[in-house]
């Protein structure tokens, strides 16, 4: 067996994402490449909780609906995934609070109980049958226990070892040649694109999906060298950080759809006063509170056209961790580069799934911004032939700097006159063409599968995983834009060259990408746009592809 598909289900407070994590560690450490997707509800205590770890020989971004193995922790769990439990799949169940008739049936609560630790444990019990069915020794698991849990390891390990010795092992699955890579978030892989780029503050109030980015920075502050806020609300961090970086400092804030729209007015504002701020925005579904545990792709138009006024800003959308951490550097650096608010985007599935990690480091520059060379007055907002004015902060010597969020002369003090307001206005335009001139020569649009093809896919951000591993199986192009605003449209026409079919591929119900296309010219010929807070399982996906194609 060269892939496996394991679903671990119980009710939150069961510990079922720690039981995915290690499982995951436990994979890859197998020399398997691994993916998780976590599925849960927005309550604190109840409620029905998933995993599926997905691993295999090959590069693996996305999961599949089928389970070869299922491991359930409560009853729920077999009545809500009896349509997964296909003819060959192998069912691991709590015997001591669960009823099935076949499958592997142990009475995890009660091995759980008799090393002195609490129903939670019966995960690392699950984790010890797992081991032991798949031939993987017990060494991998004790590892995986002692690096994931702080709290009576030595009773985990003898909890784990008794399920590991009540079963045998029934599966062949292929011990993988790769080494032991890096597992990331979404959320933690942009958090260290963020601190490479040389971030100096992060400011945000918690809002799922992008709650893991304020978390990850706040554990590890001192060792990133950055500062951690938690305001009271989005308005707050987003205006704090017009004040950090108009004083010089790298800073980002995160949050989800309800909190961007409260910071529009901050985000007018970053353009109104050229202040580089970036905002990420992590993806929920439906307005308002909507879904608040649940993916989608609906804030694609919102965050191209949010704010008031006319300005620039740099808008992009990664489609897994290695792409999320080259995006995020690049774009904090980006909006230094040009003085302008950027816009992250991401969701649910890509924030908090896990992924294998193989990106560089080394490969992120940090970029500094145009700064004054101190030759005559220190002019703020100077009229340049590019739209970019010198950079100085306040507390500079020789240099008074000014701002403000009304509409100013190149010194910075509020006006209203004729002269001024569509001088400003020309100048911050300007950028437009500087900006778009230098995307011209960068990659702003990923191609995968077969680029001969004649039946295209084309998709965004997280629905890269699915994407990818479809067009593969079938022979057929993927073509992912990465880059939304500029939007270089030549790009995506160049790479549709010999094509004949052109399949958009969304998460949300209006086809945002595809409206972007047809506005620029490009037909697309069938949508497929799922809008029920799931991501697009690989299988499934696929399925949908050849009732087109076939």
């Amino acid at each position: 067996m060269e892939e496996i598909s394991i679903l671990i289900g119980g009710k939150a407070g069961d510990g079922i994402k720690q039981a995915g994590n290690m499982v995951a560690k436990m994979l890859n450490r197998y020399g398997l490449n691994v993916f998780v997707y976590e599925d849960y509800q927005s309550l604190i205590k109840g409620g029905h909780n998933f995993s599926i770890i997905r691993a295999g020989i090959d590069k693996i971004d996305s999961h599949r609906d089928m389970a070869d193995i299922l491991i359930a922790f409560d009853q729920d769990t077999l009545k809500e995934h009896n349509k997964v439990i296909k003819k060959n799949t192998l069912v691991i169940f709590d015997s001591g609070v669960c009823k099935f008739n076949k499958g592997i049936g142990v009475d995890m609560s009660l091995i759980a109980k008799e090393n002195g630790l609490p129903p939670i444990a019966r995960n690392v019990v699950g984790i010890g049958i797992l081991a032991k069915l798949l031939g993987i020794d017990f060494d991998n698991v004790s590892n995986v226990i002692t690096s994931s849990l702080c709290v009576n390891l030595e009773g985990n390990i003898k909890a784990s070892k008794a399920g590991y010795q009540k079963v045998e092992n029934r599966i062949v699955l292929k011990h993988g040649k790769s080494k032991p890579m890096p597992l990331l978030t979404g959320n933690e892989a942009i958090a260290l694109g963020i601190a490479k780029a040389g971030l100096d503050f992060y400011i945000s109030y918690p809002m799922t999906p992008s709650t893991g980015i304020l978390h990850f920075l706040a554990d590890y502050q001192k060792q990133l060298g950055i500062n951690v806020i938690h305001p009271e609300n989005e308005i707050s961090a987003a205006m704090m950080a017009q004040g950090v970086a108009f004083a010089g400092k790298k800073v980002a804030v995160g949050t989800s759809g309800g909190g961007f729209a409260l910071m529009t007015e901050a985000l007018s504002f970053s353009g109104m006063g050229e202040i580089p701020v970036m905002f990420i925005l992590s993806q929920r579904y439906s307005p308002s509170t909507g879904v608040p545990t649940y993916t989608g792709q609906s804030d694609l138009s919102f965050a191209l056209n949010a704010g008031h006024g006319e300005f620039c800003k740099i808008v992009a959308a990664p489609g897994d961790a290695d792409q999320s951490f080259y995006l995020a550097s690049e774009l904090l650096n980006l909006s230094w580069k040009f003085q302008v608010p950027s816009i992250l985007l991401s969701d649910k599935h890509l924030s908090e799934s896990t992924f294998i990690c193989d990106f560089d480091e080394k490969k992120v520059k940090e970029i500094y911004p145009k700064m004054w060379d101190k030759k005559g007055k220190y002019v703020r907002y100077r009229v340049t032939a590019d739209g970019i004015s010198p950079l100085m902060f306040p507390g500079s010597k020789d240099a008074i700097v000014k701002t403000t969020s009304y509409e100013h002369d190149d010194l910075g003090t509020a006006v209203e006159d004729m002269y001024w307001i569509k001088r400003m206005a020309d100048k911050r335009l300007r950028k437009r063409e500087t900006i778009k001139k230098y995307f011209e020569k960068k990659e702003t649009v990923k191609v995968f599968g077969n680029k001969k093809s004649k039946i295209a896919i084309i998709g965004w951000g997280s629905v890269l995983g699915a994407a990818r591993e479809t067009a593969e199986e079938l022979g057929i192009k993927f073509i992912q834009p990465i880059y939304f605003k500029p939007f270089n449209s030549s790009a995506v026409i160049k790479e549709l060259k010999g094509v004949k079919k052109l399949i958009d591929v969304e998460m949300n119900s209006t086809g945002q990408l595809g409206k972007i296309l047809a506005g620029n010219g490009i037909k697309v010929d069938k949508s497929i746009l799922k809008y029920d807070g799931r991501p697009f399982a690989q299988d499934e996906l696929k399925e949908k592809i050849l009732k087109i194609i076939r």
